[in-house]
């Protein structure tokens, strides 16, 4: 693994470790979450341990750890530029670790229906989102580590919204998938081109069925293909997909990026 990679990681790794601090001091145990196993479509196996009580909807989590295994070790060698390369690839890697670090935690709310598991996962929900809009403001104004800093401390304090109403978490979510979607499509009209724009189209396609399959989880389970394979766990499918095409759309436009302004002039 490169250095840059394992920066990646502990950077990552730092901020989940100050996610979980704060979530086990309480600050969010009043946020309202449905916990239980009722809550999903797919019936629970008693007879199986609790992290695989819901065997399909537990075991889909290892897809997510695959896929940021994946990308943070995909060659990094056309992302760019060379003097833009090493940067690139720790946007790719910061994206990757992110999507390795979610798979347990959602696999911890899926075996413990526990409420700070479950806080912990809406939590780390909204910084994932947010991680595209700081790799659009990237590729449109440059490197600038604060304003990517930024954005991922906004995006994790807008989940205060759970505190101020029962429904502040999907609020925070509409808003950071709505963002994350406006910027790709800005990204993509100065910079993209067929290749980045079909992985748009797919990548937003997938984000639809990570949202409206999730939320007719119980309804779908009334047609028998959705009876043993949820909507719920087809959301969750979707949901690795969406990751996986925003990988493909953003370090397609990398491998493509023009020179800044600035460097035009020189």
């Amino acid at each position: 693994m490169k250095p840059g990679s394992r920066q990646a990681l502990f950077h990552v790794a730092m901020a989940g470790c100050f996610c979980v601090a704060t979530v086990y001091t309480g600050v969010f145990e009043d946020v309202f979450i449905q916990v239980g196993y009722e809550h999903y479509a797919e019936a629970p196996v008693a007879s199986l341990p609790a992290f695989l009580t819901m065997p399909f909807n537990s075991l889909i989590n290892l897809a997510y750890m695959f896929l940021g295994w994946y990308w943070l070790h995909r060659d990094g060698g056309t992302l760019g530029r060379s003097a833009e390369a090493p940067r690139a690839r720790y946007l790719k890697d910061v994206f990757a670790a992110m999507a390795l670090l979610y798979g347990p935690v959602q696999w911890l709310w899926s075996g413990t229906q526990a409420h700070p598991a479950a806080v912990l996962d809406q939590w780390l929900t909204l910084p994932i989102f947010a991680w595209p809009v700081a790799w659009c403001f990237c590729l449109d104004k440059g490197w600038r580590p604060w304003l990517f800093l930024s954005i991922e401390c906004l995006s994790l304090a807008s989940y205060c919204l759970a505190l101020l109403h029962p429904c502040g978490f999907e609020v925070a979510l509409g808003m950071h998938i709505l963002t994350a979607v406006g910027q790709a499509l800005r990204a993509q009209a100065q910079a993209g081109g067929t290749t980045s724009g079909t992985y748009l189209a797919l990548g937003v396609l997938s984000c639809l069925g990570f949202v409206v399959l999730k939320l007719w989880d119980h309804q779908l389970a009334q047609w028998h293909p959705f009876q043993q394979l949820t909507g719920h766990f087809w959301s969750k499918v979707c949901d690795v997909l969406q990751f996986h095409f925003a990988f493909l759309f953003l370090t397609n436009l990398n491998s493509h990026q023009r020179l800044p302004a600035e460097e035009k002039q020189l």
